[in-house]
């Protein structure tokens, strides 16, 4: 029941509304029949939308792809890219890449991610967008945690 689903949105202040929404990094398929009807309420209603990354530039893009050094769609590319060289990367981003490679995520890629589908709506319905944060400052932490951190 939709009453009964968390809808991870609070509210940090009221005049004018604004929100605060968890996401996950997941194709938003296999979530979105779940995101309640108020959530989808107060995104549609907002004029500004601010996502952890901006996913739809290019930079970002790039620089994700450099950060994990993963590239490729069809099957012996997309296994290479999450486990190819897999004796160089840090074992942190080894553990990520290998935790993908279900036959649901197989199936599930070229679909956007929950983050990306919403940024894709805000831009269609000429919303402001912007980020929180830079690429940078989710690779180096991630790539800068020593074997006893991992």
């Amino acid at each position: 029941q939709q009453g009964e689903l968390n809808s991870f949105l609070w509210t940090i202040r009221r005049d004018p509304p604004a929100y605060l929404f968890g996401t996950i990094h997941v194709p938003y398929t296999r979530v979105w029949d779940f995101i309640p009807d108020n959530s989808k309420a107060a995104f549609h209603a907002s004029s500004s939308v601010y996502f952890e990354l901006d996913l739809t530039d290019p930079y970002t893009i790039s620089g994700l792809a450099s950060c994990q050094r993963g590239k490729g769609l069809y099957a012996d590319y997309l296994f290479n890219a999450i486990a190819g060289n897999w004796e160089r990367k840090r074992p942190v981003w080894v553990m990520l890449m290998v935790n993908s490679l279900t036959e649901t995520d197989i199936r599930s890629r070229g679909v956007p991610v929950l983050d990306l589908y919403l940024a894709q709506e805000a831009e269609r319905m000429k919303k402001t967008t912007g980020a929180v944060e830079r690429v940078e400052e989710q690779c180096h932490p991630l790539n800068g945690l020593n074997f006893s951190q991992v």
